[in-house]
């Protein structure tokens, strides 16, 4: 905790608090939308796979938006978004379930569910397509949450920042990880990071890159550096939705090597096959 930066220690603090309060019946997604056929479906269309995120607020932001969280999913997905990521923490995101459950009924498209998640029974509050686990948040608890997500239906996506919480994911089994370019003990962004990280990542596990990514030109740095996909909050929800959104979608692909190419960073190299490399399921 002491890691961490106090907007950061506040957020796991409230988590732990509403977990140890949660008494929430279990749920069980039958049939989660596949992140990866979402992907897909983006690449063949041309479109640069994003996730976009229906984020109200944050610390790391100013003011709030305060438009209906269904219509700013719909502008999402009209603008090309292959899925959506929606806050659920209540205190510091303006986020809630019911907000979930409402976007989710609403687009067609696979639906992340973004919270702060440490105790098991915090995975049964909302149906979800999938659900974030944070490396550095759960620490050792990491397998049995991932595998306790697994057991519900969920897609989980594990979010890292360094090279040693890559291992732990593999380790775990996590078939999504998310370089989260945030530093959660200064909250500072430096893209570098997703690029350092990324060739630690194996060619089966889908990466996401997370956070910092603003403009057409960083989605091609973190496509360059072995992107599948993007997570991306502020800059879409930053003015109109649809047409950020577009304009990130229609980014381009020309700078990510793919069939026998590789993609290298440093001294190391992330390999990809004969397609593109997201094949986990």
């Amino acid at each position: 905790m002491e890691e961490l930066a106090p907007a950061v220690r506040s957020i796991l603090s409230a988590a732990r608090e509403r977990a140890a309060t949660s008494r929430s019946a279990g749920v069980s997604v039958d049939d989660p939308r596949d992140f990866d056929a979402a992907f897909a479906a983006a690449e063949a269309d041309g479109r640069v796979p994003v996730i976009a995120e229906v984020k109200p607020t944050s610390p790391t932001t100013d003011g709030a938006r305060t438009d209906d969280p269904v219509v700013l999913a719909e502008e999402m997905v009209a603008g090309g978004a292959a899925a959506l990521s929606v806050l659920t923490e209540p205190e510091h995101f303006g986020g809630s379930t019911e907000t979930l459950d409402r976007v989710r009924a609403a687009v067609d498209v696979p639906v992340l569910r973004k919270d702060f998640v440490v105790d098991e029974g915090q995975l049964d509050a909302v149906e979800s397509d999938v659900v974030l686990l944070i490396a550095r948040f759960v620490s050792d608890d990491l397998p049995d949450l991932l595998s306790a997500a697994h057991d519900r239906g969920f897609q989980v996506l594990v979010e890292v920042h360094d090279r040693t919480e890559v291992a732990a994911a593999v380790d775990a089994g996590a078939k999504f990880i998310g370089v989260n370019n945030r530093d959660l003990a200064r909250l500072d962004v430096d893209l570098a990071t997703f690029e350092a990280v990324a060739p630690a990542v194996p060619d089966d596990v889908t990466l996401i890159a997370e956070s910092g990514i603003s403009s057409r030109e960083d989605v091609r740095r973190m496509r360059a550096a072995g992107a599948d996909a993007l997570l991306i909050g502020s800059a879409i929800m930053d003015g109109n939705v649809e047409a950020n959104t577009s304009e990130l979608t229609g980014a381009g692909d020309d700078t990510r090597m793919t069939g026998d190419d590789t993609r290298t960073t440093g001294d190391d190299t992330r390999t990809t096959g004969d397609t593109h490399d997201t094949t986990a399921t």
